[in-house]
């Protein structure tokens, strides 16, 4: 039975990978920050894993946790990253999402037991994009403190697998959304608010820019993609992405089509909802993950934004009959 490391295994990523996973044999390891909070989402599957809690800027621990369970794979999922969190404590945005990948790559390769490793990394290091869409040899542009971290974890993955041979592998994982997202998020915002106002719960729905892009894809595909990484003769970087973009106004029409209604009836748009540093078009081009690892996205847009109304709305009318 191979075993698995997940950092994060509490976040919507680490949730949708330990239930992929666990079906697959694995016994799973996962890495919290807090042992007795956020685990709604592996209610669930929460007996079936092991979790430890653990500081992932402390390197001692880091190397422990390895020692003491040998993990076969290594999948680093545990960052910061919602959008309200771009700017602030940029310092503590770098010590999570890109000094601590340095921590676990050096606990790695000292261990005697050479774990395969993958790091979640993100479109936004592509930020202002000097081409588009995005692959693999799309020059880094970050535009804010999330990006710029994330940058670093990328290169420091690859540092690692060319001067110490470490497998390691970064994805560079598109905006990937599913009901188990948070509502700090532009995607889960809209949904919880169409079922709220299908339920005669609210009025409206107030958003930044309707007319920003974004390629969306599903949260479950795209940890697969993670998987099948690990499962290469070769350690690589893969571009995880859909290669399609909607708007959040397309967003909004499908959510609210959905339950029959008019999106402009109820959305407003508002400025003091813009993001500070708005990215620029950022569509990945996933053909090398198609080619190489046989992945495509199972889930399509509209099936994405039908799967989101419906689990909120179930949520609401379940706590309504409480």
């Amino acid at each position: 039975m191979p075993t698995t490391l997940i950092t994060g295994v509490n976040g919507q990523d680490g949730s949708y990978l330990a239930e992929l996973l666990l079906f697959k044999g694995y016994q799973i390891i996962g890495t919290t920050s807090n042992h007795n909070a956020g685990q709604e989402r592996i209610l669930h599957i929460r007996e079936k894993i092991e979790i430890v809690e653990t500081d992932l800027l402390n390197q001692g621990m880091m190397e422990d946790i390895l020692h003491r369970y040998k993990p076969d794979e290594v999948y680093n999922l545990a960052a910061r990253a919602s959008s309200s969190e771009l700017w602030t404590e940029p310092a503590l945005t770098g010590e999570l999402n890109a000094l601590a990948v340095a921590r676990l790559l050096e606990a790695i390769r000292k261990s005697d037991h050479k774990a395969r490793f993958v790091q979640a990394s993100s479109s936004e290091v592509f930020g202002n994009a000097t081409e588009t869409p995005q692959s693999e040899t799309t020059p880094f542009r970050p535009r804010n403190p999330y990006g710029v971290a994330k940058a670093y974890g990328h290169w420091i993955t690859a540092n690692y697998r060319e001067h110490h041979e470490v497998f390691a592998c970064s994805s560079i994982l598109y905006n990937h959304e599913s009901p188990r997202r948070g509502l700090e998020f532009v995607s889960r915002k809209i949904t919880h608010a169409v079922a709220e106002i299908s339920l005669g719960q609210a009025k409206e729905l107030r958003l930044g820019r309707l007319d920003a892009k974004r390629d969306w894809g599903f949260a479950g595909d795209y940890v697969h993609a993670m998987w099948l990484m690990l499962q290469q003769p070769k350690p690589d970087d893969y571009v995880i992405a859909t290669g399609e973009s909607h708007s959040v106004r397309d967003f909004c029409q499908a959510a609210f089509a959905h339950v029959g209604l008019n999106y402009q009836d109820f959305v407003v748009e508002d400025a003091v909802n813009y993001r500070q540093e708005e990215t620029e078009l950022l569509v990945g081009n996933p053909v090398k993950a198609h080619r190489v690892l046989g992945w495509k996205p199972a889930v399509t847009f509209q099936g994405l934004v039908q799967m989101m109304v419906e689990a909120d709305l179930k949520a609401i009318q379940a706590c309504q009959q409480q």
